[in-house]
C-alpha cells in the first residue's frame, strides 16, 4: 500500500504558484503507476522509492525539475528524456526545465517509464558506473584574469576541491559562443565572490 509523506505536502504548499500543479501532477502519476510507492525527502527534495530509489523532483524560483534514478536504463524510443534534458540546459533531472504543466511528457509515457523502473528495481538491476578517470584541470586564461581582479572570488576558487574547480572551469570552457562564455564568466565570478560553488542552486544550504 502506498505511503504519503506530509513533508512533501508541505514542500508543494511552499513552492511557487506555477510549480504547485507540476509537482502535484508528477506525484500523481508516480502513485498511479506504482501503488506501492513510498515517499520520503532526500537532499531536501521529494523522493519516491519502490524497492530502491526511483524518482525525484524539485522546485526552484523559476522552474521545476524531475528525474528517474535509472534513466539511462529506461527504454525511451522517442528520446523524451534525452531531448527534454537538453532543452533544460543546466537544469538537473532528465525531464528538463519545466515552468508549466504542459512541459510534462504525456501521462502514458511517464507511467511507462515508472513501470519500467519498477521492474529494474525488482530485478535488482543497477546502473553500471563508469571508472573515474582523473584528469588535470586546466583553468582558462580568461578565468585566471578575472579571478586576479577579484580577491574574494579568487580565495573561494583556491579553497575548492579539484572537482569544485573543474565544475566552474568546464562550465566556462564548454560555452558554445563567446557571448555565452562571457556571461558564464561574469556569473562565476559573482557566485565565487559570494562563496558559492558552481551547483549552489541545487544545494539545500543555499536555498532561501
Amino acid at each position: 500500500m502506498a505511503t504519503k509523506d506530509k513533508r512533501i505536502d508541505d514542500y508543494i504548499a511552499k513552492a511557487q504558484p506555477f510549480a504547485q500543479p507540476i509537482l502535484k501532477k508528477m506525484r500523481e502519476f508516480i502513485h498511479k503507476a506504482c501503488p506501492e510507492v513510498t515517499e520520503t525527502i532526500k537532499w531536501g527534495m521529494p523522493s519516491f522509492e519502490y524497492k530502491g530509489p526511483m524518482f525525484g523532483m524539485a522546485s526552484f524560483k523559476q522552474h521545476c525539475v524531475g528525474g528517474f534514478w535509472k534513466s539511462k536504463l529506461l527504454n525511451d524510443p522517442k528520446n523524451l528524456l534525452g531531448e527534454r534534458k537538453a532543452q533544460g540546459g543546466d537544469a538537473m533531472g532528465n525531464l528538463g526545465r519545466m515552468t508549466s504543466i504542459k512541459d510534462l511528457p504525456s501521462d502514458k509515457a511517464i507511467i511507462d517509464f515508472v513501470k519500467q523502473h519498477m521492474k529494474l528495481n525488482e530485478e535488482g538491476i543497477k546502473v553500471e558506473k563508469k571508472p573515474v578517470v582523473k584528469k588535470e584541470t586546466i583553468v582558462p586564461k580568461e578565468l585566471i584574469a578575472a579571478l586576479n581582479k577579484n580577491k574574494k572570488a579568487k580565495a573561494t576558487f583556491e579553497k575548492f576541491s579539484p572537482s569544485g574547480k573543474r565544475e566552474y572551469t568546464e562550465w566556462i570552457t564548454d560555452a558554445k559562443t563567446e557571448a555565452t562564455r562571457d556571461k558564464r564568466l561574469a556569473e562565476a565570478i559573482q557566485w565565487m565572490e559570494e562563496g558559492k560553488p558552481r551547483m549552489w542552486k541545487y544545494m539545500k544550504e543555499y536555498k532561501k
